[in-house]
């Protein structure tokens, strides 16, 4: 999972038009997959690090928890109805949005685009 939040680093760096997007976007926000936590910081558009969690200390805005195999789905090149967006997850039941919605919403686009990353790369082998 790492490898491939890295993978989606790295290939936000390489996107211009999506750092654009996210440049007013300076946030962490709160991975969960199943039991690990992967706190994504981002700093004006870039993401900045990738910190495992769980950790009770670091402060995050909003949250998207969902389970391994729903995120598999999702990153699939062609995902399934109901795996095609994170509120797709959430309206089918595998997957939920805590915290702060309106931060969410007001970054909607960037969130759903850097998230969507994971589709167009392998996951390495940690």
């Amino acid at each position: 999972m790492q490898a491939r939040l890295r993978a989606m680093q790295a290939r936000l760096n390489g996107m211009p038009h999506l750092r654009r997007l996210g440049r007013l976007f300076s946030e962490t926000v709160l991975l969960k997959v199943d039991d690990a936590e992967y706190y994504l910081v981002f700093d004006r558009g870039a993401l900045a690090a990738i910190q495992c969690g769980p950790s009770r200390k670091t402060p995050w805005r909003f949250a998207l928890t969902t389970d391994a195999e729903a995120l598999e789905a999702f990153w699939q090149e062609k995902p399934e109805p109901g795996f095609h967006d994170i509120f797709g997850l959430v309206k089918i039941g595998r997957g939920r949005v805590d915290g702060d919605i309106l931060t969410l919403v007001k970054n909607l686009r960037f969130f759903k685009e850097f998230m969507a990353l994971g589709r167009e790369v392998e996951e390495v082998a940690a």
